[in-house]
């Protein structure tokens, strides 16, 4: 008969307690962190495993990866117990990501067609399209705009393969706002004005380096998301060593070159709209980057060769 693994539960927060949850469970020797979500779920009559959080009754962290072996959590092991909380409703991380990168196409498409009805007062009022169209720039940024987000749209729905089933379905707005409000609202708004620093129709060397930069780094930057995604078979949560174009210079070349490619937007818009939403953007990987490198080092020790900078030569 298979060895069993009896374990304690107790509840995390009197605010999110599991009013059902069984005193103890009792799991198969090989089960993994999702198998036991699953077992208290069902023995708490939670029809959503993904609410059940699981953490280690001494370092109080929650066990993120769901494909561990119960069994090799020493804390858990060594208290003999499992402390749990209701995560509350959830959503799906590529449905999360679906939601997100929307918005920019949306108001991408929504500010060009009502621009005659956004700009009709004060400085920027004119009377139709016809009288002031606009200018081969401002539909450029319309093309590369849109270009980048579908891109994103595509490997989120065909690429991407995530560690995590979910993510508390309230995190949705706060998620989203950095692309609905920064990539989508406040940089359509301001590309998309007459007299804006984009509306011109002359194409410049600065433009055609703008443009160059942009379509390079946005290749390399999807054969970077082709080569992680290969690091990972499907529902699996393994991390590889990323072995790709960039990985030599930063932990994290799919940040480089997003980066660099906004820069290319920036050359071409000079909008100060794209630079504080790109600034932005760069806060943010700037941690998960960092994150990255140490994840990296913890679970590969030597053979993974530790890298000085994170996500841009030089500089991070």
């Amino acid at each position: 008969m298979a060895a069993k693994l009896s374990l304690k539960l107790s509840n995390k927060s009197p605010r999110q307690a599991i009013k059902k949850l069984p005193a103890s469970l009792e799991l198969p020797a090989d089960a993994t962190v999702e198998d036991a979500k699953q077992a208290v779920a069902r023995q708490s009559g939670i029809s959503d495993f993904n609410r059940i959080g699981l953490f280690d009754p001494e370092t109080k962290k929650i066990l993120k990866n769901r494909k561990a072996l119960v069994r090799d959590e020493a804390g858990v092991v060594r208290a003999g117990e499992l402390v749990v909380k209701d995560l509350g409703p959830q959503i799906a991380w590529r449905t999360v990501f679906v939601i997100e990168y929307f918005g920019p196409i949306l108001f991408h498409v929504l500010v060009p067609l009502l621009r005659p009805y956004i700009y009709s007062f004060g400085s920027w009022a004119y009377k139709n399209e016809t009288e002031t169209p606009m200018s081969q720039v401002q539909w450029l940024l319309f093309a590369l705009f849109n270009l980048h987000f579908l891109k994103r749209e595509y490997e989120t729905m065909f690429v991407h393969k995530f560690s995590a089933n979910t993510m508390p379905a309230f995190n949705i707005f706060r998620n989203s706002a950095f692309y609905w409000l920064l990539a989508g609202l406040m940089c359509s708004v301001d590309i998309y004005r007459p007299g804006s620093s984009s509306d011109r129709n002359d194409l410049v060397l600065l433009d055609y380096l703008g443009i160059g930069l942009f379509a390079v780094c946005e290749v390399c930057n999807w054969i970077v998301h082709q080569h992680l995604a290969s690091l990972r078979k499907p529902g699996g949560t393994e991390r590889g060593i990323p072995n790709c174009i960039g990985s030599n210079l930063v932990t994290s070349p799919n940040y480089m070159f997003e980066v660099l490619a906004w820069v290319g937007v920036i050359l071409i818009s000079r909008s100060f709209a794209v630079v504080m939403f790109i600034a932005t953007g760069t806060f943010y990987m700037r941690s998960w980057s960092r994150g990255k490198e140490r994840a990296l080092r913890k679970e590969f020790g030597d053979r993974y060769k530790a890298k000085r900078y994170t996500m841009l030569p030089g500089l991070i």
